[in-house]
Order: structure tokens, then sequence, then C-alpha cells
């Protein structure tokens, strides 16, 4: 029993950069499936009664909020954010399925002893421990994809990261890294275990082969149910993460993410929690299917 090979973790690296840079999504023509990412950070951001800053709902969906940002920005403003989340994934996806894997195998010495408890509860560890180490990449990538001022260097991705440290200190790169952590134990929790579960189920019925089709239907399955388990953690992490802190490590607006959704669902209602559903879904659909295809032709060429 290999419990620390090194092969999952390489194939989740490469497998985490190929879906973050994206392939051809045809519902948006082959814009790839970041700018989709950023526009649900953006509609999350927006209407937040708390924040004055922002205040304003200026999307009125994904689509538009697509359309309004190419007209006024430009089509590369849908990439803003595109260096440290390929960074952040060659680091988070990287480490996620290799512990992942690994996990697996210490409670559960074979692949066939596998249950699904077995392996929510190593997605559960690996992706919080992933989320947690990737963390500053998040940061920076939220308030890149925002516009935060002040906090965004025009000289690089490193500066900006140097900047940030600068002004607010370590605990600035560390914003909301409790829902982000969490966000990502529910994610990963979720969408790892029902892709190795569904698919499991179905080529033990023999209702399927294991080949690319299979990988493609239970990406697809494993990217909406994250989706729905993970959008109102999504929520509060983007709005923690662009908040800046003041020299004395005092919150802007919310004091945590508890704070944060209170005062969500206080002053915009419950189903705030959900903003940017629609595009956290075909963004994590897209990602998802591209990942899991991509992670099972490594492993078959690593075998």
């Amino acid at each position: 029993m290999e419990i620390l090979s090194w092969k999952p973790f390489v194939s989740g690296g490469i497998a985490s950069i190929a879906a973050e840079l994206g392939t051809v999504n045809v519902l948006l023509l082959s814009i790839g499936t970041f700018p989709i990412d950023l526009t649900k950070t953006r509609l999350q951001i927006q209407g937040q009664v708390s924040d004055a800053a922002h205040s304003q709902l200026k999307y009125r969906g994904m689509i538009h909020a697509i359309v309004t940002i190419t007209k006024e920005e430009g089509v590369k403003a849908l990439y803003s954010g595109i260096a440290p989340a390929v960074l952040r994934q060659a680091t988070y996806g990287t480490i996620k399925l290799g512990c992942y894997h690994a996990f697996k195998r210490i409670l559960a010495g074979n692949a066939e002893d596998e249950t699904l408890l077995t392996n929510v509860i190593s997605a559960v560890a690996a992706g919080g421990l992933a989320a947690a180490i990737a963390n500053p990449t998040d940061v920076l990538k939220v308030r890149m994809q925002v516009g935060t001022p002040s906090t965004v260097s025009s000289r690089g991705m490193f500066s900006s990261f140097a900047d940030i440290y600068k002004m607010e200190g370590f605990r600035g790169l560390y914003r909301g890294v409790g829902p982000n952590t969490q966000r990502a134990a529910v994610v990963v929790g979720v969408e790892l275990s029902m892709y190795d579960w569904i698919k499991q189920k179905l080529l033990r019925a023999k209702l399927v082969e294991d080949t690319m089709n299979t990988h493609f239907l239970c990406g697809m399955f494993a990217g909406f149910a994250g989706a729905v388990a993970s959008n109102p953690i999504d929520v509060i992490k983007s709005r923690l993460m662009n908040q800046r802190l003041l020299k004395a490590g005092v919150s802007t607006v919310y004091k945590g993410s508890v704070d944060c959704a209170r005062q969500t669902i206080k002053t915009e209602g419950f189903m705030a929690l959900y903003k940017g559903f629609i595009p956290l879904y075909f963004r994590l659909g897209p990602w998802n299917i591209i990942f899991f295809v991509v992670f099972e032709q490594c492993r078959l060429a690593f075998s």
C-alpha cells in the first residue's frame, strides 16, 4: 500500500491548473471558465447595506455582468486575478488531491474498502488543509477581481502580495481564512466524495464503463452538488476577503464570518447568501468536468 504516492499530487496539480485556465465554454462562446468566477465574485460583493463602497446593485446577473464589464473595462478585465488563481490551483489543487488519496489509503487500506464516509472525511480534511495554505492567493484573486483600490499593485502579482502585507500585515493575507477553509472543506468534501461515489455506483451496476464520458457525467454531478452546498460560505468568504483591515487590526465592515452572515441575512435577506449561484454553478460545472477528465487521463498516463 503506497500512501504517499507522488502521482495524485502531480495529477491533481495539472488537472487543477487546466481547469482554472479553462477550455471552451459553449454557453459563453470560448472565454473559458475564469470570467464566470469573476462575475460570481462581483455579484456576491454588490448590494451590501453594511458596506457603502459596495452597496450599489450594478449587475443584474451573470450575462449582464459580463457585458457591462466588457463594455466599461474591456475584455482584459474579465481575467483580472488570473495569475493568483493559477498560482492558487498549483498549490491548492496539488495538496488537495494528493492528501485526499493519501488520507483514503490511511482510512481504507484498499480502494475496494472505501465507503462514502471514508471519502467524505478524507476530502473534508484535504480541502480544509489545502485552502488554509493557499489563502493568500485567494485574497489577492478576490481583490483583483473586484478592483479593490490601494490593495492591488499595477507592478504585478508578487508586488500586490507585498503591498497587502505592508498595509495590513500578515493578517491581511489571511483575511477570510475561516470561511475559506470551511468552504473548501464543504466543496471538496462534497465534490470528491460524490464523484467517487457516483462513479463507483455506476461502474458496479455496469451501467457505464470507465471512460471519458463517465468522467464527464460524474464531474458535472459533482459540480452541481458542490455549488448548492458551498454558495452561502462562498458569499461570506468573498465579502470578508475583499474588506481591508485598519492598522489597528480592526475590520472595516465585518468582525468575522458569523457577523458577516448575520448582517447579510438581516439587511439583505437569507437568499443574499445565494447571490452569484448561477455563475458559481456554471463555473463549478465546467471546472469539475475539465478537472476530473484531465485528472483521470493523468492518472491513466502515470499508471
